[in-house]
């Protein structure tokens, strides 16, 4: 039964989506050899196997941090969920080699936005796997995130949804 808000469309939906930053494969945090995304312990989320050098913003919000190597943002949405995307594995080691920033710290974005490229070739030929976690980093604050993995994703599909 709706209430009187929900039927005026006063409420919104508690459900919020984020959109897949990168276009790939989209699978489990299961599959990424690392144990800080395999155990959740950065929060929980889905990875993408990359097919495309480019990062677009999942979500409308701000870049809540740059990372000075350029391997990894976080961004803050609107609705305050904190989504870090990570390119690859031990990519911090490339020091921001082979990664182009779009955007800086501060700056507000909206979805598909560009907001990093990275050279896949370069990276993969240094030795680095492309697998690239995007995890909620305040999963706590959620009653449940629903990763869509198992599937090819273009940029701006949905790729979480996650629940108030």
């Amino acid at each position: 039964m709706s209430t009187w808000k929900e039927k005026l469309g006063l409420v919104k939906d508690k459900n919020m989506i984020i959109y897949s930053p990168i276009e790939g494969e989209a699978c489990s945090l299961d599959e990424v050899n690392d144990p800080v995304f395999k155990e959740k312990i950065l929060g929980d989320g889905i990875a993408i196997k990359p097919s495309k050098g480019q990062v677009l913003a999942p979500v409308d919000g701000t870049v809540a941090l740059l990372f000075e190597t350029k391997h990894a943002i976080t961004l803050r949405s609107e609705q305050g969920a904190e989504v870090l995307i990570h390119i690859g594995l031990d990519t911090v080691n490339l020091k921001g080699e082979f990664f182009t920033a779009h955007v800086k710290t501060n700056d507000s974005v909206k979805t598909g936005d560009l907001l990093l490229e990275f050279d896949m070739d370069k990276i993969k030929a240094a030795g680095y796997d492309l697998i690239s976690p995007i995890v909620i980093c305040n999963t706590a604050a959620y009653t449940e995130i629903i990763p869509h993995a198992g599937n090819s994703v273009k940029q701006l599909d949905k790729i979480i949804t996650i629940k108030k």
